[in-house]
C-alpha cells in the first residue's frame, strides 16, 4: 500500500486505497483555494475526483498524516504521455518539503510506467519552488507561467485597429474545429509553447486540445459566444483564433488565442483579444483572466496592453525521455 515514507513526514500511498469520503476534507480546502487564489471554480473538477475515487480508478498518491489526507496528486495517461492533473498539499502541511515529496513520487510512478515518453504538468497552485526542487532531483525542463487577470469594471479604452477591417470575423462555431486545429499547430510551430504542451505540435494533437477545451469542466465551461476565428479574404483561409470559457460565476478565461505565422504582426492578436473581452463582458463577466508564458514576452506586453495585471506565477514541468 504504501509507496514511499519518511519518517520524519506523513506517509505516501496510492491513491487507489483512499476513499472519496476521505479525500472529502482536503478536496474542500482546495476548492476555497482554487477561488480565493486563482477565481476558478474548482467545484466540478472535484466532482470528478470523488467519481473516480469512489471507482478506485484515480492513477496517483496520497499523503497521509495519521490517517489524514494531508495531500494529493493525480495523473492520467494518454497515449505515450503523462499528465499530472492536479497537486495539492492542504496548508497545515504545505512547507515546500512536502509539496516537493508529493510531486517527486507521483513523477518518479509515471516514468516507470511501460511505453512512456513523455510527462507534463501545469499546477497553477504550486509554488515554483517545488518545480525547482524537482528539476535539481529529475531531469526535468522548467518555463515559468503567468496568470493574468482583468478586471471588467474598469478596463481601458481598447478601440478597434485597422486589422478589424483587413480581415473577416466568425464567432466559432463546430463546423470550425478542423480550420481551428490547423491554425493553432501552424500558430505553435516552433513556439515556446509547443515545449511545454505537445498537443500543438501537429493537427491531431490540436484536435484533442480542442475538444479538452470544448468538453471537460476542468477548463470551465466553454463560452461560444465569445470565441471567434477570423479569416483573411485574400487568400479564404482561417488565420487566427480565440477561444474563451467561464471558468466562475461572472470569471471568463481566454483558453486560446493565437494567430498563423503569415498573419502575425498586423494586429490581429488583438483584434480578437478585443472581441472576446467586450463579448465576456456583455455576458456579465466582471474579471477575465489567461495564462501565458512568461519568455513570450510579446505576448505579456500585447495582455498588459489590454489590462491584463499579474496575479501569480507558477511553472510548467516537462519531462522527455528522449532528452533525459
Amino acid at each position: 500500500m504504501t509507496a514511499a515514507s519518511d519518517s520524519a513526514g506523513p506517509e505516501i500511498v496510492e491513491l487507489r486505497h483512499i476513499a472519496a469520503q476521505e479525500l472529502d476534507p482536503l478536496l474542500l480546502e482546495e476548492t476555497v483555494e482554487w477561488r480565493r487564489e486563482l477565481d476558478w471554480d474548482f467545484g466540478r473538477s472535484a466532482d470528478l475526483v470523488r467519481q473516480f475515487a469512489d471507482m478506485r480508478a484515480l492513477l496517483g498518491y496520497a499523503m497521509l498524516d495519521r490517517g489524514e489526507v494531508a495531500g494529493y496528486g493525480y495523473s492520467v495517461l494518454e497515449d505515450h504521455k503523462g499528465l499530472i492533473g492536479d497537486l495539492y498539499v492542504r496548508p497545515a502541511w504545505r512547507d515546500g518539503v512536502n509539496d516537493a515529496r508529493l510531486l517527486r513520487t507521483i513523477f518518479d510512478g509515471l516514468v516507470a510506467s511501460r511505453g512512456l515518453r513523455r510527462i507534463e504538468s501545469q499546477l497553477m497552485l504550486v509554488d515554483p519552488s517545488v518545480g525547482e526542487t524537482l528539476r535539481r532531483a529529475r531531469a526535468v525542463g522548467l518555463q515559468e507561467r503567468i496568470l493574468m487577470s482583468l478586471d471588467t469594471a474598469t478596463p481601458p479604452y481598447l478601440p478597434a485597429r485597422s486589422s478589424l477591417r483587413r480581415f473577416h470575423f466568425e464567432p466559432w462555431a463546430e463546423h470550425h474545429h478542423e480550420l481551428t486545429a490547423g491554425v493553432i499547430s501552424l500558430a505553435y510551430a516552433d513556439h515556446i509553447d509547443s515545449q511545454i504542451n505537445d498537443q500543438y505540435r501537429n493537427v491531431a494533437g490540436a484536435r484533442r486540445f480542442l475538444c479538452n477545451i470544448v468538453q471537460f469542466p476542468g477548463c470551465g465551461a466553454f463560452f461560444r459566444q465569445g470565441s471567434f476565428v477570423a479569416f483573411d479574404p485574400r487568400t479564404s483561409c482561417m488565420a487566427g483564433v480565440v477561444l474563451t470559457s467561464f471558468v466562475a460565476d461572472r470569471v471568463g478565461h481566454i483558453t486560446q488565442l493565437c494567430v498563423t505565422p503569415q498573419s502575425q504582426g498586423k494586429g490581429l492578436g488583438y483584434e480578437l483579444l478585443r472581441e472576446s473581452i467586450n463579448a465576456l463582458r456583455i455576458y456579465g463577466a466582471r474579471r477575465i483572466s489567461l495564462t501565458v508564458t512568461a519568455s513570450n514576452e510579446a505576448a505579456v506586453r500585447l495582455y498588459q496592453q489590454c489590462g491584463f495585471r499579474e496575479v501569480r506565477r507558477f511553472m510548467s514541468c516537462v519531462w522527455d525521455s528522449a532528452r533525459s
